[in-house]
């Protein structure tokens, strides 16, 4: 009979120091988090398909873990978390007029194809702001995934802004059918040239129309790109959608920023509930980006609160690659020492385990097995990053410090416990 040892395709165990190191990075992002205002909220791993269906523009049907209740109403597995937070948003926060900051830490589940590569559960952090559609909404977005990067440890990134509204624009002056324009979107978001061409040339599209579909693959670079595509822009729309990003550009550099954003207006995403500013978060030696974003105006709506919305999601597990690959250090804080004794010394181990604890240490307690050497425990301290171990030998009294890169434990004396310790 097989053994299940090994965990299914797409998932994997995280522990020791790498699930430590994890950890750490997802605090120092919720605290960036929290010195924007952001409250945290917790949504269901499982949730009714209706919130994600085709409507709601999230992930093909196809991808998602689907399941049923006692009922017969079919459930899925979150595999995304905007749609979760905005029904949240729009079932406890109806009659709020202002705007809602909230923030998640969660695990998401899409079945991607075998072949991918990628995982199957996922963790992800991000933040979303409700009820606000101005560009300073847009730029407290960008900004905040640029300083939840830094907070991380990255440093060498940068996050790609752009605006689906150009790319609306021009479809609408092409008067393109909804087939062809969702085809058109893949292919450009793929960057795509060949495809592109072709497509278009297939259309009867007048010529600068066609021409400037043409061109959007290619729509990519420094903040001087927003003044050609003021020259490509055909209507009030695509207008709008410039003038949109060179808003944000002045609000990025009000917030010091600036430096790390780029534009492509090639970037349409991969969810339809996209509806102004696009961004991602890309860094060096990965094929992914680590920070997907964007507004997304029209979702709130459907459950029922008429609300723009904006809104990012980090991706934790491509963001601890990045920092591994880049050779960042994650500084943990792991167990401070182990405290060896012999069975002997169990009445003065205790007490001064609780001794140590009270003043901070985290400490492991092994009682030493019979016949093992000291030597056999200080290489389990080396394996497990532990850099002391304290030793209560079989005879009274009697009690070894060893350093990690001594070649021998010092005896020292026994520390004096303290009145209120048991």
């Amino acid at each position: 009979m097989k053994q299940l040892l090994h965990t299914p395709e797409g998932v994997r165990d995280i522990y020791n120091s790498e699930y430590a190191k994890k950890l750490v990075v997802e605090s120092r992002i919720r605290e960036t988090l929290q010195s924007y205002g952001y409250s945290e909220l917790q949504t269901p791993s499982f949730e009714f398909f209706d919130i994600f269906n085709k409507e709601r523009g999230s992930v093909a049907s196809r991808e998602m873990y689907k399941f049923f209740d006692r009922e017969g109403n079919t459930l899925v597995l979150r595999p995304d978390m905007t749609p979760p937070v905005a029904r949240c948003a729009a079932k406890y926060f109806m009659e709020e007029p202002f705007s809602i900051r909230l923030s998640y830490l969660a695990n998401t589940f899409i079945n991607h194809s075998s072949y991918q590569g990628r995982l199957k559960e996922a963790t992800v952090q991000g933040a979303e702001l409700m009820g606000d559609d101005s560009s300073s909404a847009d730029g407290e977005m960008v900004a905040l995934t640029v300083e939840c990067l830094l907070a991380a440890g990255l440093k060498d990134f940068q996050v790609d802004v752009g605006q689906v509204e150009f790319f609306n624009g021009l479809v609408e002056e092409a008067g393109l059918d909804a087939e062809t324009e969702a085809h058109l979107r893949e292919l450009i978001e793929e960057k795509n040239f060949f495809g592109v061409e072709e497509l278009v040339s297939g259309q009867n599209l007048d010529r600068r129309i066609g021409e400037i579909f043409l061109k959007l693959p290619e729509l990519f670079g420094s903040v001087k790109l927003l003044e050609t595509a003021k020259e490509l822009a055909l209507n009030p729309r695509m207008e709008a959608a410039v003038r949109r990003l060179e808003n944000l550009w002045r609000i990025l550099k009000l917030y010091g920023l600036s430096d790390y954003v780029s534009f492509d207006l090639g970037m349409l995403g991969k969810f339809q509930y996209y509806t102004g500013i696009i961004f991602r978060g890309v860094t060096f030696g990965m094929g992914e980006p680590v920070v997907s974003g964007g507004r997304y105006d029209g979702l709130m709506r459907q459950f029922g609160k008429d609300a723009p919305a904006v809104g990012f999601s980090i991706s934790i597990d491509g963001l601890m690659s990045a920092l591994s690959r880049q050779k960042i250090p994650v500084r943990t804080s792991g167990t401070d020492g182990i405290l060896l004794y012999d069975r002997t010394r169990e009445e003065t181990a205790i007490p001064l385990a609780v001794r140590f604890r009270k003043d901070g240490k985290k400490l492991q307690m092994i009682r030493k097995k019979e016949g093992e050497t000291l030597s056999a425990y200080r290489t389990y301290a080396d394996r497990n990053h532990v850099d002391t171990l304290y030793y209560l030998s079989g005879k009274p009294d009697e009690f070894f410090i060893w350093e990690k890169g001594s070649n021998a434990a010092a005896k020292a004396d026994l520390p004096e416990l303290k009145e209120d310790t048991p």
